[in-house]
């Protein structure tokens, strides 16, 4: 079973520059093409309630469309709602655990596709996982069995690590590898030492963030990769792809060839990283 752990799907493009298709680039048919396309059996996809700074880029009710296309592809789509992301006017205000129970109550039926909530971090650090409104934010998390699909760069990583101790049972995925520089040891380092709490997962995506040439498939700069599999095993990594938004630097195929064709990884490792491992987390077996 091949799983993408990292997908969007938006009712329009929600990025400034121009497109000629804005209301199928990013669309959920446009996903479920190419996942069948790729031979990629189910897609977490990351609600993203961006873009709405103009009507034509608008996506502000993403739950909604997603949640609205996972009831429809049960057998293909799981969720994880856009809560309180650094896009929204109520980032780290008070009431997150509260906001977080009203849009699992607001998901209706199609709640049973929701797998877990994503939170987009500033690149600012803040106080905010040493808050109650945090420990109360992840406590619902975990009442409810469901998993934190986070972006978070490196220097938020001590503050995660702190948090995901404190909840164990809360599954806390890292996003397109960290965001690490490989040239940046600290940045590096402060990776590493997430693989020391047992419930942190990172995502092998985004390899188009960890380099200047963005377009520069099959990306040969794997020093990232290489420290992650040493240090976390492939049992706690997950293939995404990033689409739409890896669209201007490769192909959803290529997203997906990036590991399986071109990391080296052997038969077991792969399996694990190409979909074992979500599909543990997402309890598919």
């Amino acid at each position: 079973m091949i799983i993408d752990a990292h997908a969007h799907a938006w009712a329009r493009w929600p990025y400034p520059a121009a497109v000629p298709d804005p209301l199928t680039r990013g669309s959920v048919g446009s996903l479920l093409y190419e996942m069948d396309a790729a031979g990629v059996d189910r897609a977490l996809v990351v609600c993203a309630g961006i873009g709405g700074g103009e009507d034509r880029t608008d996506n502000t009710r993403n739950n909604d469309y997603v949640l609205t296309a996972a009831a429809e592809h049960p057998d293909r789509l799981s969720v994880a709602l856009d809560v309180d992301s650094r896009w929204t006017p109520e980032y780290h205000l008070p009431g997150a655990p509260q906001r977080l129970a009203r849009a699992l109550a607001e998901a209706g039926d199609a709640v049973g596709q929701v797998v877990g909530v994503t939170h987009y971090l500033t690149d600012e650090t803040d106080d905010w996982f040493g808050s109650d409104d945090a420990d109360g934010f992840l406590s619902t998390l975990a009442a409810h069995g469901l998993l934190l699909s986070l972006h978070a760069r490196p220097a938020w990583f001590g503050a995660v690590a702190a948090a995901a101790r404190a909840h164990p049972d809360v599954a806390v995925l890292i996003h397109h590898q960290g965001h690490v520089d490989a040239d940046a040891p600290g940045e590096v380092a402060a990776l590493r030492d997430l693989a020391t709490v047992a419930n942190v997962y990172v995502k092998v995506s985004g390899f188009h963030y960890l380099t200047e040439r963005t377009w520069d498939f099959p990306y040969p700069d794997r020093r990232v990769l290489a420290d992650l599999l040493e240090h976390f095993g492939p049992q706690r990594l997950a293939w995404g792809s990033d689409f739409p938004v890896s669209r201007p630097h490769l192909t959803y195929r290529q997203t997906l060839e990036a590991v399986r064709a071109h990391s080296g990884l052997d038969g077991g490792s792969s399996a694990a990283v190409l979909g074992g491992t979500m599909a543990g987390l997402l309890g598919l077996g």
